[in-house]
Parts: C-alpha cells; structure tokens; sequence
C-alpha cells in the first residue's frame, strides 16, 4: 500500500522544535509574564525587522489585525473598503466589524490576485469627487471610498506599484491582507528595491494561524506598519481603547497577543527563512512535474514576485474527480475558499452579482491545493504528480464536461 501523504504536516516541524517549544513554556510559567511584557516586545520588534517595518503590533488573530488596521488607518462606519472576492470570508469579516461595506474587484486570471486594470476602472468609473475635501464617493451609494485591501494570496504579492500609485491618485489608504504571505518579496520600481510583504502599504495584517508559513500553536496576528500615528491607535485598539493609566477612548475589546503563543513565534520566527525556501523548493518540482497539461494550470509568478509558497494550488477543468481520484490513493489535498465572498450567505444584503467576478467564480470552482509543507520529500511531490498525469492519462475526460475552461 503507498504511504499516505497529507496536504499539512504540523507535527514534524513541531517535534523537531520539542526541547525549544518546551523552554518557552517553562521560561513563561516561572516568569508569570503571561500578557504583555518583554517577551511580546521582543517578538514585536524582530518581526518588525523581518517586515522591515517601524512597528509590529501583536494581537489576537489575523482578521483582528484586519479590522484594526482599517480603522486605525482612517475608515469610518459607512465607508467602502474594496478588496476581492476569492478571500478568506476573515477579510470580509473584518470590513463588516470595522463598520464599513465590502466591495469587491474581480481578480487576474493568471495570478489570481487582484486585477489593477479593474481597481482602475471601478475607481474611475464607480466613483467621483465631491466637495471641497475631495471626498471619493460611491456614485451609487454616496459612500464615502476609503480604503483598498490587496490580498496576497497563496504567498504571491499583489502589483503593489499599481495599487499605490491608484491609491495615491485617488486618496485611499492601502490595508495589505498579508495573513498567507509571511516573507514574500514584490520588486518596487517606485523604490527600486525588492520590498517585503507588509511594509508596502498603510499598514499590514499578519494572520499566524498554526497552518500559516510561521504559525503559533493557536490563534494570533499583528498589524505592521511605518507610521506612528497607526500604531499608536492599533495599540489603543488590542486594549480595549486604553491610552494610559487606565483611560479609555471607547468602550472596546481585549484582543491581545498573549505571550505563550509570542514564545512560540519567536523560536519559529528563526526557521521561517528555511521553511519559505523548502515550501519554494517543493513548489518547483511541481511546476516542472505539472508542466503541459491541457486543463491544469498553476499560479502565475511574475518576475518582480517572489513567493512565500503559503499553499501550491492548481486550477483543473476536473477539480472534484481529480481530488477525489487523489485521496483514493492515499493524497490529501484541499479546497481554500471555494466559495467566493460574494456568494457567501453573510454578503446577500449587499446584493452582489455572481456576473460582476467571473474569473473569481471560476477560480473558486477549479482551485485544487496540492500538498505543500517544509518537510515534504520529492519522492511525495513525485508520487502526487505521477497520479495526476495517471488521472489525465486514464480517464475518457471527452466524455466528460469540464466545469469550467481555463481561458479566464
């Protein structure tokens, strides 16, 4: 029988780090420092660095450090926050709890990430300028249009260039959804230097879900960013709005990192560099493996990205009989978001059209992740790529309706 291969592994990296993880645990129950305290300041300030940011912000998950990012960068109740709709329903969620309304731009239909061209168009062709403060306004809504929050998905970062220079044009402020792209690289030609991910923006949201490139062992997240005045307030924000001395601005919310899953982070934060190289690695050999298969098609990484390689995910004509084949063969693989935001139940108030985002529906019904973690072998990329080819090779495909073509 063939060995079994899962689409994660979070127990090998963990038992190769037990006498490290172990010591955290000790170190914090001798100290009591349980909250707050030197050990989420160091951790704040080499995450920082990593970034290569200002600051660093811990908190208590990534949708968290959404939600405080866009309010601490400016967005009110009412405003339009413009994101995508092949998102985590987290990136959604924390534009709802921040008090604005969701839009979406549909997304490229070889990187997957949000299309420029089309942020454009909806920026000059959805929207206005009225008053003398030049508020950008929703021509539809007469909502106020604040921010835009590209989505580095699967590790890959958005054009940043072009987002900017839209931003700049138009006064938004730019949230970078950074939760899957820990250590990514985007090459600015405005800077002229290869950036991080979750320096480029306003400011940036971290999700270190255990699954995550550097993942604590439970939820946590943090906000990065380069101004001051941003995170001052996303320090306000974690503590229930508290200034100092136990002065509240607003009745608000607890959500701290605590310092058990800061311990964690920072012995992982020293890995994460090596990590990101395997997971690369791993990803190669499937791309050279996968290579001129007619309906299946990796993500598209431009020149001027490097990627973080969160998850390596393929888009199949045959993605339910392709998966299904898999896993009676031992394979695990997964479904990130197959249902796009604006189908989501919790989006019908906002009345979306399925019509207005056609690369992302079908990006939702052909995306297939493939099993990818810092510890997988090559002979376990060989043995999922060798199936694949059996699957395409074997079945009469002409028999069968694709769901969908791939030419979007």
């Amino acid at each position: 029988m063939n060995e079994s291969i899962p689409s994660l592994d979070l127990v090998a990296p963990h038992m190769k780090l037990d006498t490290e993880l172990i010591d955290v645990v000790q170190k914090i129950i001798r100290g009591a420092g349980f909250t707050g305290g030197e050990m989420v300041e160091t951790f704040e300030r080499e995450f920082a660095l990593f970034c290569r940011t200002r600051h660093c912000i811990g908190v208590s998950s990534g949708a968290d450090a959404l939600q405080f990012a866009l309010r601490a960068s400016g967005v009110q109740p009412g405003d339009v926050v413009i994101t995508v709709p092949n998102a985590s329903a987290a990136t959604a969620e924390a534009v709802i709890r921040s008090g604005a309304f969701p839009d979406f731009v549909d997304v490229d239909g070889k990187t997957w990430l949000m299309d420029v061209r089309k942020l454009d168009e909806y920026l000059a062709t959805l929207c206005e300028c009225d008053g003398p403060d030049a508020v950008l306004l929703h021509r539809k809504t007469r909502r106020p249009v604040r921010a835009v929050v590209p989505v580095h998905l699967y590790g890959l970062m958005v054009n940043m260039d072009a987002v900017l220079d839209l931003a700049s044009r138009y006064g938004l402020a730019v949230i970078e959804d950074a939760c899957q792209a820990h250590g990514a690289r985007y090459y600015s030609k405005r800077t002229g230097q290869w950036e991080t991910a979750g320096s480029m923006g306003h400011a940036a949201a971290f999700s270190f879900a255990p699954g995550r490139n550097l993942g604590a062992c439970g939820d946590a997240g943090a906000v990065t960013t380069n101004s001051d005045d941003i995170a001052s307030r996303v320090r306000m924000l974690r503590d229930h709005e508290q200034s100092e001395g136990h002065l509240h601005a607003n009745e608000d919310c607890n959500r701290r990192l605590d310092a058990l899953q800061v311990g964690f982070l920072t012995v992982k934060l020293r890995y994460l560099v090596h990590w990101n190289t395997c997971r690369r690695r791993a990803a190669s050999w499937y791309k050279e493996l996968l290579k001129n298969i007619d309906h299946l098609a990796s993500q598209c990484e431009p020149m001027d990205s490097i990627s973080a390689c969160h998850l390596f995910v393929v888009r199949t004509a045959y993605r339910d009989r392709v998966k299904a084949f898999l896993h009676s063969n031992g394979i695990a693989t997964g479904l990130h978001c197959p249902v796009p935001l604006h189908r989501q139940s919790c989006m019908v108030p906002y009345e979306f059209s399925s019509a207005e985002y056609p690369v992302a529906e079908k990006h939702a019904a052909q995306a297939l992740s493939l099993p990818l973690f810092p510890d997988i072998r090559r002979d376990q990329v060989l043995t999922v790529c060798r199936y694949i080819r059996e699957f395409y090779r074997t079945r009469d495909l002409a028999a069968g309706t694709p769901d969908h073509s791939l030419t979007a």
